[in-house]
């Protein structure tokens, strides 16, 4: 639950890096507050919780894509883009930052 709610003190910070555990976390967390939502409330409350995450989940993806050393506009191609979340970091600093594995977060 920290990682998801780390994205959310990050709202609209696209510098930096992201671990896969931040980013992976964040999407469960989302996976199962939209299904909750869904089965629980409306339609208008998927849009409107949809909306709150929107910046969020698109600056989380786009430090995903600088922990692996690549741009952020690699989040815009699907297949590649799931390969990149899915493959670990640079190793040390890269020029998006400092390692987010050696960083103290909690």
């Amino acid at each position: 639950m920290d990682y998801y709610l780390m994205a959310f003190k990050k709202y609209a910070t696209f510098q930096g890096r992201a671990r896969r555990k931040e980013y992976w976390m964040f999407f469960l967390f989302n996976c199962i507050i939209y299904f909750a939502i869904g089965f629980v409330g409306s339609s208008e409350l998927v849009l409107l919780y949809y909306l709150v995450v929107l910046i969020p989940s698109i600056a989380v993806a786009v430090r995903r894509m600088h922990d692996v050393g690549k741009s952020g506009w690699y989040v815009l191609i699907p297949l590649y883009n799931f390969i990149l979340a899915i493959t670990e970091g640079n190793m040390g600093e890269n020029e998006y930052g400092p390692d987010p594995k050696t960083i103290e977060i909690f």
